[in-house]
């Protein structure tokens, strides 16, 4: 009988560990559940600083956004208990502190949406957004919130 591996043994094996939940930097929480969605609040990132185009390459946006998909994770494995819960990547909107020339917030928000369907298979095939800011909270490279489907409580949809 094969193993069924869980999003966290996928994480392992690509060498990838989910860092500790990152504290909230304001009056919000990280996550809110409604029925059986999951939204999640903005995650930065404390490793890239400073504006695609000019400060960093596409290269290190893509890391950046990895990273930031790393937090996002780590923040819904803490609210589940565990990411064998999510059900479904719904969407995800991806911030790139950008120049204004700079085009290529896809090329950069492809770090999170690689990570998603690595880990999660066609589960994690979902909706996005990537859009360029003037700036960002800290002057972070790149921040993400996603909105995911979890299974319910009864674990009956």
């Amino acid at each position: 009988m094969p193993t069924v591996q869980t999003p966290e043994s996928k994480l392992k094996e690509l060498g990838l560990l989910l860092s500790p939940v990152r504290p909230a930097v304001g009056n919000y929480v990280s996550c809110v559940r409604a029925g059986n969605l999951l939204f999640t609040a903005g995650q930065g990132v404390d490793q890239y600083h400073g504006k695609l185009g000019r400060d960093l390459t596409v290269e290190e946006g893509y890391q950046a956004a990895q990273q930031s998909m790393l937090n996002l994770l780590s923040a819904v494995s803490h609210e589940l208990g565990g990411l064998s819960k999510v059900k479904r990547i719904v969407k995800i909107l991806g911030f790139v502190n950008s120049t204004e020339d700079f085009t290529a917030q896809p090329k950069v928000l492809d770090g999170a949406s690689d990570l998603l369907v690595n880990v999660f298979g066609e589960k994690g095939k979902h909706g996005r957004s990537a859009v360029g800011m003037a700036q960002l909270p800290n002057n972070t490279a790149v921040e993400i919130e996603m909105i995911l489907e979890i299974e319910d409580e009864e674990g009956a949809m």
